[in-house]
Parts: C-alpha cells; structure tokens; sequence
C-alpha cells in the first residue's frame, strides 16, 4: 500500500508547496492551483476531455447494452462462448498495440476515400467507444444473467411486444449494471493516454496529452495541482462504482424474486 499510494500522497501534497520546490515544504498555499485556473490551454483540455469521456461512454453503454442482450438471447452455446471471449479480447490486449492499430486503420480508411485529415476529434472517439465496449458488456451481462427469463415471458403472454417487454421488464432490472458501465468507461476515457497518444491530432488535445507535454520538459508545479484534481475525481468515481456494484450484489433472491411477481403481475 506504500508502495502503490506514497507517490500520489507526495504529489498531493506538493501541490500545495508555496515555493515550487521539491526539496523542501516551505509552506501551505494555493498558489498553483490558482494559476492553473489562468490556464486556458488546460481547460481547453480539460473541456476536451470531458466531452470525449462522456460522448464516448454513453455510445459505448447504448451499444454495448443491446450487444449483451443479443449475447444474452443467443441460443447456441458454442456461438455464445465464441463472442463472449472475442469481445473480451480488447480488454488484454496491450494499450500500445490496440492504439498503433487503430492509428493504421484510420490512416488507410483516410487514403481510400482521400480526406484531407486522419485523425482528430471523430477518430479519438471511435476509438475511446471501441476500447470502452468490453467494459459495459462486462457490467450488463451479468445483470441479464440473473434475471428470471419467466418475468420476460410473462410479459409477452400479458400482450407486451418483445420491445416493450425489453424496456418495461428487462431494461429496469438492468439499470445498475448499465450506470456502472457507463461510469466505468468515463473513467477509463478520461484516464487515457496511450492509444489517445496514436489517434489523435495537434488541433484536439486531451488532458492527460496536455500533460505528458508539459512533463516532457520543465514540470509546472501547476501540473501537480491539475493531477491532484484528477486523482481526486477518479478516485470519487470508482467510489460510486464500487457502492453501486456492492448494492446491486447484496439484493437477497427472495427480494428480487418478489419484485419480478409484481413486475409480472402490472
């Protein structure tokens, strides 16, 4: 635990060093997180960022919702196994490999249909979707699993739709694994460097490309006081994660089957 967290306590605490000196703590101040906020390329950045992560996570959790409920609705085992361990792949696969690929691909894509431009705005988030995917079929699949196919069946016997019987039956019960999802891939696209670093372009910048090119040269003590915040932020969005996961696995099976019998019966 020292080892994992001694790093983040030293940034943190240095960030709010009056003098800007490493050796030495000389005293309490906000001074660099003052003059972060005069950053206005930091907080284009930060703006970028923002949109990125959330735009990339809610067309991630759309389709990756519907992707694990046609994984969930699949009839053939072998075929089911197949998908489900494809789609897992992206998740081992190195950052840097999925991030030269990805850069190779667009490059190509651009020289067949002759754009004038390869990468920006529109390649970063196809490519923070793709690698956000994985994690949201990860969070929903599990809550279709333990569903009661019965409820759904009741439903269409009732005269639901399949469609209906998806939003009004399905979709509900599935909610705590689709927020989690979606929390989960904000985090991760707002935590992105590596494959950011391969498809993206001098005229979009996100924060965590703002900061590996301020490190590159003379660090800022500005920088310790914009990943101070960060840290922060991620760290209050795994917390939600994780309470949203722990609630949704405490709910007992009498009480979820309970609350199916009354879903069925309206």
């Amino acid at each position: 635990m020292l080892l994992l967290y001694a790093p983040i306590l030293v940034l943190f605490i240095f960030s709010f060093n009056e003098s800007g000196n490493l050796g030495s703590f000389t005293g309490f101040s906000v001074k660099w997180y003052r003059e972060l906020f005069r950053d206005s390329t930091a907080f284009t950045a930060l703006k970028n960022t923002l949109l990125l992560a959330l735009e990339s996570s809610l067309l991630a959790t759309v389709i990756g919702t519907f992707a694990a409920l046609g994984i969930y609705r699949m009839q053939n085992k072998y075929l089911k196994t197949t998908v489900t361990s494809v789609t897992n792949i992206p998740m081992m696969n190195p950052d840097i490999v999925t991030g030269v690929s990805m850069m190779l691909f667009f490059v190509a894509v651009a020289g067949m249909f002759n754009f004038s431009s390869a990468l920006g705005k529109t390649t970063m988030l196809i490519a923070h979707t793709t690698f956000n995917l994985p994690y949201v079929i990860l969070s929903v699949l599990p809550r279709f699993k333990q569903m009661d196919k019965s409820l759904t069946e009741a439903a269409l016997d009732l005269g639901c739709t399949p469609a209906k019987a998806f939003f009004k039956v399905e979709l509900p019960y599935v909610v705590p694994g689709i927020v989690s999802g979606a929390m989960l891939g904000f985090t991760l696209s707002l935590d992105d460097f590596v494959i950011s670093h391969f498809v993206s372009s001098p005229d979009f910048q996100t924060l965590p490309l703002y900061i590996y090119n301020q490190t590159a040269h003379n660090v800022k003590f500005s920088m310790y006081a914009l990943c101070s915040l960060i840290i922060a932020a991620i760290l209050f969005l795994m917390l939600a994660i994780n309470f949203i996961g722990a609630k949704s696995d405490n709910t007992s099976p009498k009480q979820t089957k309970t609350e199916q019998r009354k879903l069925a019966k309206h």
